[in-house]
């Protein structure tokens, strides 16, 4: 690794250009430098790993994958780019996962050092962060879906996702599902949605109501 100071290679990185001298020296005194070799995890899907990772240099990339093991990339990081901060702010596991491409050189900022950077007024700002981590994460699943899912599994996750689990433990959707706005969501056409949900239930698996609501009966194959 550059003999550079952490105060220098912190000044490098897009993410901190608005830190004062003093801001950006309390991280400098908190991140710590590690060196990935190229193939290695850097994080892992449905993990956690409690820090913000800033790539210095090299490459890496991030991917999902089904239970198959096919992958989808989802992008590619550079120099100044970083990762881990979405469950740094919801404390929910890792939404993909992200290997080193090449050789990477990164900065390493634990949770607690994380959350002392923070402006002051930290309760609006983990307000703010966690809605746009949400959508974030809800964005991340639907690429993962129109990846690597058939119609009838992105139409069993749409469904599955719109439900919400009742008192009595039933899976239900309350309001009527349009088969246009489906086929819009997991990008088929009306017909094929309207095919899988009738096959569905048709097979028991879910069950429309009088009122347009739906049960979910059965757990959903190809989920």
């Amino acid at each position: 690794m550059s003999l550079m100071s952490n105060l220098d290679l912190i000044r490098r990185v897009p993410l901190f250009s608005m830190l004062t001298v003093d801001q950006a020296q309390a991280i400098a005194d908190s991140v710590v430098k590690r060196r990935f070799r190229r193939g290695e995890l850097v994080v892992e899907q449905g993990r956690k790993s409690n820090a913000l990772f800033i790539l210095l240099n090299g490459r890496a990339r991030v991917l999902t994958a089904d239970s198959r093991g096919r992958e989808v990339i989802l992008a590619v990081l550079e120099s100044g780019d970083y990762l881990g901060e979405m469950s740094l702010i919801d404390n929910e596991p890792h939404s993909a996962t992200v290997r080193a491409e090449v050789q990477t050189d990164m900065l390493v900022l634990a949770r607690a050092d994380f959350q002392r950077c923070l402006p002051e007024n930290t309760t609006l700002s983990y307000g703010i962060m966690r809605g746009l981590v949400r959508r974030l994460r809800n964005a991340d699943r639907q690429i993962e879906s129109l990846a690597l899912l058939d119609v009838y599994g992105r139409v069993a996750r749409t469904l599955l996702d719109m439900a919400e689990e009742t008192a009595e433990g039933i899976k239900l959707i309350r309001h009527k599902v349009s088969r246009q706005d489906m086929a819009k969501v997991v990008g088929a056409s009306r017909e094929m949605v309207s095919r899988v949900m009738k096959d569905l239930e048709e097979r028991g698996v879910i069950e429309t109501q009088d009122n347009g609501s739906v049960v979910i009966k059965e757990r959903i194959g190809n989920e």
